[in-house]
């Protein structure tokens, strides 16, 4: 490996620079310290130094380490670039896993400089409130792992690296459920939240009788559980009903997404709206974010059909 040179300030102040950056800067960087870009080149000439693209300097001329590279990918991408996905992951400590090209996010708009090495990608899911607060440029985990779920080489994949981002603690599963909630549209939305409702239940069992003794700890009566009735399609059940205020409760488990479900479920809603009654959907998933919005709800459809509390 070759040597920079150790008599001039400037390049102390790069090899201070490159060290944390796995000895990769940026020619801005380098700029800024006073290096020229003729320095640069003679450097290089000298196999002292390395190009990696058109934006990056290696400041050795051996292996590149990973974070090395990741440091280049994002000078290449631009003053906005970060890290994403798997790669975000990676950066962020994920373990047993390793992402070969190093995946970058600029916005929509943003000037692309293409390099080969590395896969940077415009997204209409930048944002600059996604980045981590310290480190190499990059996604927090809880965004990078819904989106290393979303661009994964297979379902299996997508499925791993969400759940080892639990699991290895990089971000607990409540918080990855509220950025999946983001997601609208996507070939794997439906298996995002089956992955993401299997996290959050593992974390804490929620059912019905939970639900019940929350609306007790809250004040409001006590339903009928697992309500039997008919339609013209045939029999079904109801998780929570308040036949005296007309009201019913249904706590939907990501089953509901699914789109085999989607029909019978929206058959059954209007078949009981039809009869007068007030359906109430409550996501096991919603339930576990924004559990007071969801109470509330049910205590406002108690009171307008003619409940209040006891003097």
């Amino acid at each position: 490996m070759g040597r920079i040179p150790v008599d001039d300030e400037r390049f102390r102040r790069a090899r201070a620079l490159g060290q944390p950056q796995g000895w990769v800067v940026s020619r801005k960087q380098l700029y800024a310290v006073g290096i020229s870009r003729w320095e640069i080149r003679g450097q290089v000439r000298m196999k002292r130094w390395q190009l990696i693209g058109d934006q990056s300097v290696c400041l050795h001329n051996g292996p590149i380490e990973p974070h090395g590279h990741r440091w280049a990918a994002v000078f290449q991408g631009g003053p906005r670039a970060m890290l994403d996905g798997a790669t975000s992951l990676v950066a962020s400590g994920l373990e047993h896993f390793s992402d070969e090209r190093a995946r970058v996010s600029v916005p929509r708009g943003a000037r692309v400089r293409r390099n080969q090495r590395y896969n940077i990608r415009q997204t209409r899911r930048w944002s600059a409130d996604d980045l981590a607060p310290s480190g190499i440029p990059r996604t927090r985990p809880d965004v990078a792992a819904v989106r290393a779920f979303l661009w994964a080489a297979s379902d299996k994949q997508a499925a791993y690296l969400l759940t080892a981002t639990v699991q290895q603690g990089l971000a607990p599963a409540d918080a990855v459920g509220r950025e999946a909630l983001r997601i609208r549209r996507d070939k794997r939305r439906d298996q995002l939240f089956a992955v993401v409702g299997d996290l959050i239940g593992g974390a804490q069992s929620l059912g019905e009788l939970d639900v019940v003794r929350e609306l007790g700890r809250r004040g409001l009566p006590a339903p009928e559980r697992q309500v039997l009735r008919r339609d013209e399609r045939g029999r079904y059940y109801l998780d929570l009903s308040w036949p005296q205020w007309r009201l019913v409760v249904e706590i939907e488990g990501i089953h509901h997404t699914w789109s085999t479900r989607v029909v019978d479920d929206a058959l059954r809603q209007n078949s009981l709206a039809i009869a007068g009654e007030t359906v109430l959907r409550l996501p096991l998933l919603g339930l576990r974010l924004e559990p007071a919005a969801f109470y509330a709800q049910i205590e406002q459809a108690l009171r307008a059909s003619g409940w209040a509390v006891a003097a």
